[in-house]
């Protein structure tokens, strides 16, 4: 199956957190915080030079976390976030040369979504999980109430403008499994070391509860 062992990973928490790592120093100390509040599986966007490297750490330093890798965009990247240690991967979107590559890397892959129509393209291809993304900019809570009953194959983890507002709304619906943010990653915090902060924002991620209002 190619999503093997990802819905263990995403069940682990109500909130994955999407992490952008500007440093090494910086990633393993921010790592213990999540996963001291409770956020164990951490996606690290490959948006900055040191995110490899920040991986690499993670997956050898921070006991219970769950490491993975964002922002996917090459065959080339599947495979090197392979051999850093991630144990899944997040992409904004989907191409075929780029599932192709998922089917081949040997880590679960978490493609990205904004349509039916590509959640029928995963759909034909065996996923059973997706990114829906960007959520709020894409149509939020509604199109995804929209697609449970046409779509009942595919759960989702909506990413993109998402808030602790907002969050139980789109954990409310029968077919999200979890969300993606980065509230709790605040870039201030991080600069000034603040750790324990993170980790308080963390734990109130990691309590969040659904909701079925709106």
């Amino acid at each position: 199956m190619i999503q093997n062992g990802l819905e263990p990973v995403l069940r682990l928490a109500p909130v994955v957190p999407v992490v952008i790592v500007e440093s090494v120093a910086e990633a393993v100390p921010l790592a213990r915080a999540l996963v001291k509040g409770g956020l164990k599986a951490i996606e690290i966007t490959l948006r900055t030079p040191a995110a490899l490297d920040a991986l690499r750490a993670v997956a050898a330093e921070v006991e219970g976390a769950v490491p993975g890798v964002g922002t996917v965009l090459t065959p080339a990247q599947y495979r090197e976030a392979a051999a850093a240690g991630a144990k899944f991967a997040v992409s904004p979107g989907i191409t075929p040369r780029l599932l192709d590559a998922a089917e081949e890397a040997g880590l679960a892959p978490l493609p990205g979504i904004a349509t039916a129509s590509e959640a029928m393209t995963l759909i034909e291809r065996g996923y059973r999980f997706a990114k829906f993304f960007p959520a709020e900019a894409a149509g939020g809570v509604p199109f995804l109430a929209s697609l449970a009953s046409p779509l009942p194959q595919l759960q989702f983890c909506p990413t993109g403008g998402i808030t602790p507002a907002l969050a139980p709304r789109y954990l409310g619906l029968p077919n999200v499994i979890c969300v993606g943010g980065s509230w709790m990653v605040k870039k201030a915090a991080i600069a000034a070391g603040d750790w324990d902060a993170i980790t308080r924002e963390a734990a109130a991620a990691a309590a969040l509860q659904p909701s079925r209002e709106g």
